[in-house]
């Protein structure tokens, strides 16, 4: 489990072909503390630390995660948003997020409001029941606020607000229109959406 506030933005160093994909991240974890076998969110996805150095861990990505997943994440030289995994005592700053991507979302556009950046989304309408105002949603690993939802044919529009110190401690300070993002819906809605599904085909 994980909080979705990011502790640290690793660089994409190496990757090789294994069968699976084998990504050595950059990072700014005392790697001493951090045990094979430990999971790290990478952009939202939680992956498990099969090697590591000094400086640096190493993850294997399936072909299943990356059919899931935003396009670009797994290149080297690409940027990602870090949380090691939540411990017992830790502090719940976000929500609760488990590291698995719910579908790829589209940054539809972005405008300045205050100090702040106004970012509008596009995912499929299928999770569009999950959202709701002043609910939760994570993007890249990010524990943000949802701000307005809002239906659009087969596809459901939602917007959140990137705070200045947001922008500068995560990659979505980068974003721009057309971009991909990995999107994770508040864990409470994926189950009470799974709950009323089982009971209207019970009903039915």
């Amino acid at each position: 489990m994980f909080t979705g506030i990011i502790t640290d933005i690793g660089t994409v160093r190496s990757v090789e072909q294994r069968g699976d994909l084998r990504l050595a991240i950059g990072c700014a974890y005392d790697m001493a503390g951090v045990d094979l076998g430990a999971s790290i969110a990478c952009s939202g996805v939680c992956l498990t630390v099969v090697d590591k150095g000094e400086d640096w861990f190493a993850v294997d990505v399936s072909a299943e995660t990356l059919s899931r997943t935003a396009a670009g994440r797994w290149a080297v030289g690409a940027r990602l948003n870090l949380e090691r995994a939540l411990r017992l005592g830790d502090e719940l700053g976000g929500h609760i997020v488990t590291g698995h991507v719910d579908a790829v979302g589209e940054v539809l556009g972005i405008c300045p409001e205050g100090a702040s950046s106004r970012v509008g989304v596009r995912i499929p309408r299928r999770l569009g029941a999950a959202l709701a105002p002043k609910g939760s949603v994570t993007l890249d690993g990010v524990s943000l606020t949802v701000n307005e939802v809002r239906d659009e044919g087969e596809d459901t529009h939602f917007a959140v607000n990137i705070i200045p110190h947001t922008a500068q401690q995560t990659t979505l300070g980068q974003l721009k229109p057309a971009a991909q993002l990995n999107v994770e819906i508040d864990v409470l809605a994926r189950y009470l959406d799974r709950m009323l599904s089982a009971r209207q085909h019970s009903t039915a």
